[in-house]
């Protein structure tokens, strides 16, 4: 999956009327993200890639929340993960969907963690306070 520096900084030019410059599919990819709104499809392109995806929080104001129900929610999360492994483990072997249910609270915990970084960086938990109020039972 290597990329030429060259094809990248043709990406980078303006197309012309001699079509000199070449069509840039990261731009294909962005006007996706913006026709649906559908956070997945980046999703797909980091697990592709071998990575993952994580949204920074935006914030709003310095300190609207307090660090200490930011730090319990992250308690929580990895709580719950330790949770899921240790009911998939309990009978000394992990299912298919036992190992799918782990990778979920994984991501999870990895996305709360990043949350919970960038709010200590910028001085604003508000962020986690919104994410704590709309609960992602979709993982659990």
């Amino acid at each position: 999956m290597g990329l030429s520096v060259p094809m990248i900084y043709k990406w980078a030019q303006p197309a012309t009327e001699t079509g000199s410059a070449a069509a840039n599919p990261l731009d294909r990819i962005e006007a996706l993200l913006d026709s649906t709104d559908d956070g997945r499809i980046v999703q797909w392109i980091c697990e592709h890639a071998g990575g993952f995806f994580i949204k920074n929080p935006q914030g709003s104001k310095p300190h609207p929340y307090s660090v200490m129900p930011a730090t319990n929610q992250i308690v929580q999360e990895f709580a719950d993960m330790l949770a899921v492994i240790a009911g998939a483990a309990v009978d000394n072997t992990i299912s298919k969907k036992e190992a799918e249910n782990i990778r979920g609270r994984w991501e999870e915990l990895k996305t709360v963690t990043e949350g919970f970084v960038r709010c200590c960086e910028q001085g604003d938990f508000g962020p986690m306070r919104n994410q704590a109020a709309v609960p992602n039972n979709s993982l659990r």
